[in-house]
């Protein structure tokens, strides 16, 4: 089992040494760019062996993805309300195709799982959000995920269940496929559904675009942003390792929406979850 500083491009990152320059630099980096649009990116995270590493798990699993039956969801996945008007956001459903291989597919021995269990890797983040500490997502299905999309798949718009995700790129689509987000569309206060429906409906002036390469890590607060990736037009799979962490412990997903995204839940997702605050999933 490679050590976990190894997959990284250590000399670029180096994350668990806490008073290097560079790592106060993309602490720096990061924040400014979270503060601005609520995204950030640091190019060429990983190390090309670990890379290697990770796509290679990926590549070995992908007959395991769970790919959903029911293809068109709103963007909170949840069902539809009759007594809201057709054009209130959670009446809006739209084609979801992608895949996921999801996190039990994952031991210990993993080179994916090693990463994400990495205390200096969790500190790191909580310092670029300026967090006292951060916990691994709770939810034993959905906390560490590769989402997968097979030529002619997408994403739909939708919002997160966690306050941040942190994803690596392992492999794009060789055309399509691209990130696209509207940063900070609602808040842990206001759903904002008057905006969230004009995105929905094609208004594309708050939409924005990332430009991913193999290797790249993506700090992204999907709980508030509204975001998804378009259809991947090439022949190739594209494949996104997705890491995700919580300033609370103890947070899973909705039963509902685990069962739809990745078709199985397990005895954790009958207790009382805690939330962040009472926004729809």
């Amino acid at each position: 089992m490679p050590l976990p500083e190894t997959l990284l491009d250590h000399a670029r990152y180096p994350i668990n040494e806490m008073h290097h320059p560079l790592r106060r630099s993309a602490i720096r980096k990061i924040r400014a760019e979270l503060g601005k649009d609520g995204c950030a990116l640091l190019k060429g995270f990983l190390s090309p062996e670990g890379l290697g590493l990770l796509l290679g798990e990926a590549l070995e699993r992908r007959a395991m993805a769970y790919f959903s039956q029911q293809t068109r969801n709103n963007a909170y996945f949840t069902g539809s309300d009759p007594t809201l008007p057709e054009t209130h956001p959670v009446n809006i459903m739209m084609p979801r195709t992608n895949g996921f291989i999801t996190a039990d597919n994952y031991g210990p021995d993993t080179a994916s799982h090693s990463l994400y269990h990495w205390e200096p890797l969790s500190r790191f983040l909580a310092d670029c959000l300026e967090k006292e500490t951060l916990f691994l997502y709770a939810d034993p299905v959905s906390n560490m995920i590769v989402n997968v999309m097979t030529p002619g798949t997408r994403f739909n718009w939708h919002f997160d269940t966690n306050e941040f995700t942190v994803t690596l790129l392992l492999q794009p689509a060789c055309s399509g496929g691209i990130f696209e987000y509207v940063p900070g569309i609602r808040s842990a206060e206001r759903e904002n559904y008057p905006e969230v429906s004009s995105v929905l409906g094609g208004c594309r002036d708050r939409v924005r675009q990332l430009d991913l390469h193999p290797g790249d890590l993506q700090f992204f607060l999907g709980r508030y942003s509204l975001h998804g990736v378009t259809e991947n037009t090439g022949d190739t799979d594209r494949l996104l390792l997705i890491m995700s962490f919580t300033e609370r412990p103890g947070i899973t997903g909705n039963r509902q929406r685990v069962k739809l995204l990745y078709g199985r839940t397990t005895s954790i997702h009958g207790r009382s979850r805690i939330r962040p605050d009472s926004l729809l999933d």
